[in-house]
């Protein structure tokens, strides 16, 4: 199967991301196995993304899409995060998938550190599935603990996103 890659790619996994805009992702956020207190919290806002399609035809099957991942989050969650995509399409409209690993650097609620998201999106023949989890165990500095869901919405070509979360309460 012969695909064009770049621009197809990410025009699907936009529409497909603009699908769930009526589709909110964040769920119950698993009790962290941390002693001592833990904290649940909500933090949202909205963010910037830009993928850039990676053209090395060295590396891996030439119909799988790879993308590099440049963000930026605003609100509860001020930072920054790179990462890398990867997506196939098939021959059915509507259907296709991608994953996606991006390392986030920034301050959560007065908390300064990184952690990683693993995302995994796929469309259903139109129906659109998405799940953005922390890599168990990722939290450096003061995010060191930290679990979570995130959801993302996208209206009027305007990401925004809302994350679940737990981290060990800071000792007073």
């Amino acid at each position: 199967m012969k695909m064009k890659l770049g621009a197809s790619i990410i025009a699907l996994l936009c529409l497909g991301l603009a699908a769930l805009a009526h589709t909110h992702t964040g769920s119950s956020v698993p009790n962290a196995v941390q002693k001592g207190a833990v904290m649940t919290a909500h933090a949202s806002g909205p963010f910037e993304v830009k993928l850039v399609p990676q053209t090395d035809d060295k590396v891996g099957d030439p119909t799988v899409g790879r993308m590099s991942v440049d963000k930026q989050y605003h609100g509860d969650l001020e930072a920054t995060s790179k990462g890398q995509m990867l997506a196939a399409m098939t021959d059915v409209k509507g259907s296709a998938g991608y994953v996606a690993i991006e390392r986030v650097i920034g301050t959560l609620p007065g908390r300064t550190g990184t952690f990683a998201l693993q995302h995994t999106g796929t469309m259903n023949r139109g129906e659109p599935q998405l799940s953005i989890t922390v890599i168990p165990d990722s939290g450096t500095g003061q995010l060191v603990g930290l679990t979570g869901k995130m959801g993302i919405t996208i209206v009027d070509g305007k990401h925004s996103y809302d994350f679940e979360y737990t981290l060990p309460e800071t000792p007073k």
